[in-house]
């Protein structure tokens, strides 16, 4: 019986349900924009009951699926990444095994900078490795928006209440569990009206200055348009003046970790846990190895400048997967240190915790860590 076949009388959940998972993990909302992750390929609706996660989609791996009877392939960097223009099975590039993901029914899922953004993601794994007790982004992803405006209109002091409660019950005001939220502050307005106009307040013709009241409360974005109509109804004013301001919503992941070390440790030392932590089969180091460090700076992958927007101090360590030349001879400039574990090492430790974290939230669905995975660097 085929691998299909079976997960048709023994549905465990659907790709939809596992991409849902992996939102959860890795919100696709903290991706930097460049990127390309969430599902890329795959049926929704189709049957899902074993995963494969693994850092690089290549053919041993798709073998690897196939032969387990996987439906789902969760990896780390997008095997699309830049448009393309064809899918063909005799390509040397990645768009081979992506067809050849399709050709078998295989889903395909790229978790890349989210993954690296999100809580317990990559860049914690290993400021959790450095023994890590403060930890919090290098720099945070710039959050979304939060699907919520402020509305601000100016009124007379005698009818704010009317409006405040009018905007109100047409569906502003609430912040979590409390409504009728507002603001107000009393001010002077001014105006002039021109010959066509018909002041409530004042006359035409002249300068006028008026007390009025600041209020301004918070609205969901699809309910704007019934709260502004609700608003200019129950204002007095011919032409009431009012501002709409979209809330960016808070930030809650970013790039990189700054981690403080439980204690200062020697270059060397961190150096050799980590080696072992990851298995990396080579590890460089900038700076002198009997340095004492007591500062993280973790971005896994490749560190390219992003590090060097913080000020850096000799106590601090750059723990990555590859520096590029001059940024090295940046770093040692600046009398810093820094730990290159190879590009592929720094980031295939999340695995395992990403295979137990994903298992437990499908309840009954197989997720493996991928054997056939290979970092394609390797000792002379």
């Amino acid at each position: 019986m085929t691998g299909h076949a079976k997960s048709k009388i023994d549905v465990k959940c659907t790709v939809a349900e596992v991409a849902a998972a992996m939102e959860r993990l890795a919100p696709t909302g903290l991706a930097q924009s460049w990127d390309n992750v969430g599902l890329l390929a795959g049926d929704p609706a189709a049957a899902v009951r074993r995963v494969l996660t693994c850092i690089d989609l290549t053919h041993p791996v798709v073998d690897e699926a196939i032969e387990g009877e996987a439906e789902f392939i969760v990896a780390y960097h997008p095997p699309i990444f830049k448009p393309i223009r064809s899918l063909r099975a005799d390509s040397a590039g990645t768009d081979a095994v992506v067809h050849r993901c399709i050709r078998h029914g295989l889903a395909i899922y790229a978790a890349h900078t989210a993954l690296d953004a999100a809580e317990g993601g990559t860049n914690d794994v290993i400021a959790d490795l450095c023994g890590a007790r403060e930890v919090e982004p290098l720099e945070y992803v710039d959050a979304p928006g939060g699907g919520e405006c402020k509305l601000v209109v100016f009124v007379p002091p005698a009818q704010s209440e009317a409006i405040a409660e009018a905007m109100f019950a047409a569906g502003a005001g609430r912040i979590g569990d409390y409504t009728r939220c507002g603001f107000r502050v009393l001010g002077r307005g001014s105006f002039f009206g021109d010959a066509a106009a018909n002041p409530t307040v004042g006359e035409r013709g002249r300068m006028e200055f008026v007390d009025e009241i600041r209020l301004e409360t918070v609205v969901p974005a699809k309910r704007l348009p019934p709260v502004v109509a609700a608003m200019l109804k129950a204002h007095p004013y011919e032409e009431p003046a009012f501002d709409v301001y979209p809330l960016q919503g808070k930030p809650t992941g970013g790039i990189g970790r700054i981690a403080r070390l439980l204690k200062p440790s020697s270059l060397s030392n961190l150096a050799r846990r980590l080696k072992r932590a990851t298995d990396a089969t080579s590890v460089q180091i900038v700076g002198p190895s009997d340095r004492l460090v007591s500062r993280a700076i973790v971005v896994v992958g490749a560190a390219g400048s992003l590090p060097f927007r913080i000020a850096l101090t000799p106590s601090d360590v750059i723990v990555t997967g590859e520096i590029r030349h001059h940024d090295a001879l940046t770093i040692a400039r600046l009398g810093c240190t820094a730990i290159a574990l190879g590009h592929w090492a720094s980031e295939r430790p999340v695995l395992a915790s990403l295979a137990a974290r994903l298992s437990s939230m499908l309840g009954g669905v197989d997720v493996q860590v991928s054997a056939a995975d290979r970092d394609p660097f390797h000792p002379a």
